[in-house]
């Protein structure tokens, strides 16, 4: 089930965020999300967020701002079980264009973002970690 963020999801959403960010960025030493936990926790609660639960077991979320994807988390052993497609779904029903940033590096991330209908429309360099990202972008086509 897909719901909008409630506050009692902060702590589960937070261990979810730091557990796939270390997992999914093996190429970023993982004190650099340890160290961005406190400040990405005070502005967590000012996106809009999605939640997928089953059975009461918090499993992803997506946090956007504005049209802008912050992220999709799911939880390691429940990737690949169309969690993320679900959220994304969820975020494209109610906007015409999504952008995001991903990590080069990330590949799994920039498969699932193509397979979603996202184009890369430029490379960059994240100036916090020194790594190379991709701006995607998902446009509804219009039949």
């Amino acid at each position: 089930m897909i719901r909008k963020f409630e506050s009692r999801d902060l702590e589960g959403v937070m261990e979810l965020w730091l557990e796939t960010n270390i997992s999914a960025h093996s190429f970023i030493p993982s004190n650099y999300w340890r160290e961005n936990y406190k400040a990405v926790k005070e502005m967590l609660p000012k996106a809009t967020i999605y939640v997928h639960e089953e059975k009461e077991q918090l499993d992803g979320f997506v946090g956007l701002v504005d049209s802008y994807i912050a992220g999709i988390f799911v939880r390691e052993d429940q990737q690949s079980h169309g969690i993320g497609k679900k959220l994304l779904n969820r975020v494209k029903q109610t906007h015409d264009a999504l952008l995001l940033d991903v990590f080069v590096d990330n590949t799994r991330a920039v498969q699932f973002y193509l397979r979603q209908g996202f184009v890369v429309r430029k490379e960059h360099l994240d100036e916090k970690t020194q790594e190379k990202e991709y701006r995607m972008e998902w446009q509804r086509t219009k039949e």
